[in-house]
């Protein structure tokens, strides 16, 4: 082994070694900067050995390549909002995968149909795994972010004979891609093989309602993960193979959490065509609920006589920006001696940790956030839950109702405490798209107007009460 070979060598053992570090550092909220930073410098330490690996030494390439790659970065990060973050991490899940497809797929156009060659049976396999893997996650990702930002509609989109279809055209991609592996110097079965991939991509989500995309979000990034993987394979890169093999492991284990705190199973996911709003449960915007109003100073009220309070945020707080208002509640509070805890739904938000990051944006102390296993018990003993739009994940249906379409799904026991105060704009049903049963209960307050203004008036009352 020459002195180069043993650089490459060392350098990609230490781009992995700070990859599965960085993994590991991210497990505890004291340590995930440290572990970002480690798998930052992880993969500035691969790509430099990676340049040397490829003799791609010229300045004026690297330089001009990091100089886009950071004005867009920079760009991106100062113009989209935390509210978005949903559906940046579903660009960037696509962005992985289609960066897998292209080099897979110009690897196969190098070798097998320009220069002629044909490639190993392993390497073979891995590129068609690679191509196969990473259009899915294209295609698939794009309309999750389509989803997630509005731009295409969030409810599940199902037809006739759905599932065949899909069943069909996944036997034909199998097809064409045993056709590509037998012969790949002919372009046809590379391209029908690429093009069923992304049909397949766009059919297997669009099925899936809107409720359940954090479960996609994960999911997708697991598939990018996969693909890298298969990537690192075809193009023999070692440090690539770990790092996508880290992704899709963590990927995976984290769709399998969120299956789970939505009472589904893996296997549905995959399928797709799950998160559809049947014809039972309560009609939206059903008139038999009667709710009692509550209004700001009434609220302040009610937390200045409490001595243990819960924060259950949703994804209505991250629409309205109300995560600095919130914190500064906390610490009203906190400071009257009141017991202030934040309950978090697994999958509260719109992607896996929604409401951890917006509250961690906010500051709010890690110790603070607590998981839904580790708080339900606790709101039979609390005085006053605060629930800032979130919906789904405190209806009591989940746990009553075998006609509801959530029925079955763990919630926050939110109702159990002995005042509920729902912040809502109004009365219009969560993704799942049903009536939340909670805002009838005898114990439950309705706060209606935007979360960031009326929790703003609660704090401004607070603290006249105190002057």
């Amino acid at each position: 082994m020459t002195n180069r070979e043993l650089i490459i060598a060392l350098g990609y053992l230490l781009a992995s070694v700070l990859f599965i570090l960085g993994i590991k550092l991210l497990g505890k909220p004291s340590t995930a900067r440290r572990g970002n930073f480690y798998s930052a410098v992880g993969m500035l330490v691969a790509v430099g050995v990676t340049l040397m690996h490829q003799n791609i030494l010229s300045w004026t390439e690297i330089f001009a390549t990091v100089l886009v790659g950071t004005a867009i970065g920079w760009i991106a990060a100062k113009r989209v909002e935390m509210t978005q973050m949903p559906e940046m991490v579903a660009l960037f899940n696509g962005f992985g995968g289609a960066a897998s497809m292209f080099v897979a797929t110009s690897e196969q156009w190098h070798v097998a149909i320009e220069q002629g060659g044909k490639p190993e049976l392993i390497t073979a396999i891995t590129t068609v795994v690679s191509i196969i893997i990473g259009a899915i996650t294209l295609t698939g990702s794009l309309i999750a972010y389509g989803k997630l930002s509005g731009k295409v509609s969030g409810k599940a989109i199902v037809f006739s004979g759905q599932h065949l279809l899909n069943l069909v055209l996944a036997l034909a991609m199998v097809g064409a891609a045993v056709w590509s592996i037998q012969a790949p110097a002919h372009l046809l079965p590379l391209l029908l093989m690429l093009g069923i991939a992304l049909l397949l991509g766009v059919l297997t989500v669009i099925p899936i309602g809107g409720a359940d995309m954090p479960v996609v979000v994960s999911l997708l990034n697991s598939y990018s993960g996969i693909a890298a993987c298969a990537t690192g394979f075809v193009l023999n890169n070692q440090v690539l193979i770990i790092a996508g093999a880290l992704v899709g492991a963590s990927g995976l284990i984290l769709t399998q959490i969120m299956c789970k705190a939505m009472n589904r199973s893996l296997v549905s996911v995959l399928l797709g065509g799950f998160g559809q709003t049947s014809g039972s449960g309560s009609a939206v915007g059903s008139s038999e609920i009667v709710v009692k109003e509550v209004h700001p100073e009434e609220a302040a009220m009610l937390f200045d006589g409490a001595s243990s309070v819960i924060i259950v945020p949703g994804y209505g707080m991250a629409v309205a920006q109300a995560q600095h208002v919130v914190r500064e509640l906390m610490e009203l509070l906190e400071k009257r001696g009141i017991d202030v805890k934040f309950a978090i739904h697994p999958v509260a938000g719109r992607m896996p940790g929604h409401m951890n990051v917006l509250l961690a944006e906010a500051n709010v102390p890690y110790d603070k956030l607590v998981e839904m296993e580790q708080i339900n018990d606790e709101f039979a003993n609390t005085d006053v839950v605060l629930v800032i739009g979130a919906n789904d994940v405190v209806n009591p249906a989940a746990l009553k109702d075998p006609s509801s379409p959530i029925y079955g799904m763990p919630i926050l026991n939110a109702y159990q405490a002995k005042t509920v105060i729902i912040c809502k704009r109004s009365m219009n049903p969560g993704y799942a798209g049903i009536e939340n049963e909670l805002f009838g209960y005898p114990n439950a307050l309705m706060m209606f107007g935007d979360a960031k203004k009326t929790i703003t008036e609660v704090v401004n009352e607070l603290k006249e009460n105190a002057s």
